[in-house]
């Protein structure tokens, strides 16, 4: 695991990553988002597997408030626009604090749920410094089943085993957990969409939901084609909110069929 300082929201705080796949610098990079409550570790094998079956380099990492990255101060309330200020400026600032040249070499972006919102917004926001983008269970508008869910986790948290379960992968798990599950619960939260946002995504974009997914229904990923006809839609049967966890074959699978033409039209 390495660590690199960058300055953002006024102050200076330390993320957490970790590079993975082939060492060639010429190869592909794929940075992955994470969920709402996830981190480099709550990743798992799967960037690593993915990273191989498609010879592309990786970049993992956590966002601040999660993982072992600069934790959330205890005073400190996320505002309905946090998703869209990791997009247009915490991940700007990291991709340059490593020296990634987006501009000669944009990388491909892999989001999953609140990442996978951050991934839309920093593709639209620029459309010519990223390759394509996969999304995995992203949101664009708020959904009564979301908030259901994520009222279900707040009492997971309080009287269940959820925040154990969160202490193997945050260094302070109630600085990762309040941060999104207070702003998701906010009624200041209600109204928060990015549909129209999408528009100014150009590039190829893939977009894969579970029919059993507990955070949001299909509406989420048929909004994103609706506003950006390139984009491929999968719909995977028997599966909830994290594609890849619940069937990550297929998502690799998907992937490599999806991306094989446009790398190809990039040669």
């Amino acid at each position: 695991m390495q660590f690199v300082d960058i300055d953002w929201a006024t102050r200076r705080v330390c993320i957490e990553y970790q590079w993975l796949g082939v060492a060639d610098a010429a190869a592909p990079l794929l940075v992955f988002l994470h969920e709402g409550l996830g981190s480099v570790s709550m990743w798992r094998e799967f960037p690593a597997r993915l990273c191989a079956a498609l010879a592309c380099r990786g970049l993992v990492y956590s966002r601040p408030g999660y993982g072992r990255s600069t934790p959330r101060a205890a005073d400190e309330a996320w505002a309905p626009d946090f998703m869209h200020r990791q997009a247009h400026e915490l991940l700007p600032a990291l991709l340059a604090a490593l020296a990634v040249d987006v501009q000669a070499q944009p990388p491909w972006l892999f989001g999953h749920s609140d990442g996978g919102s951050i991934a839309l917004l920093h593709a639209a926001r620029w459309p010519d410094r990223v390759a394509g983008t996969v999304v995995l269970a992203p949101h664009i508008l708020v959904e009564p089943l979301s908030l259901d869910s994520i009222a279900q986790a707040r009492e997971a948290y309080r009287h269940g085993g959820l925040r154990g379960r969160l202490a193997r992968h945050h260094a302070q798990p109630d600085s990762a957990f309040w941060g999104w599950n207070d702003i998701w619960l906010h009624p200041a939260f209600r109204d928060w969409a990015i549909g129209d946002a999408l528009r100014g995504i150009r590039g190829p974009l893939l977009a894969i939901q579970g029919r059993d997914d507990e955070y949001g229904t299909l509406a989420q990923i048929h909004g994103i084609a609706e506003r950006c006809p390139q984009t491929q839609l999968l719909e995977l049967p028997a599966c909830g909110h994290s594609p890849h966890r619940d069937q990550p074959q297929a998502v690799i699978d998907a992937v490599q069929a999806w991306m094989a033409p446009h790398r190809a039209a990039k040669v």
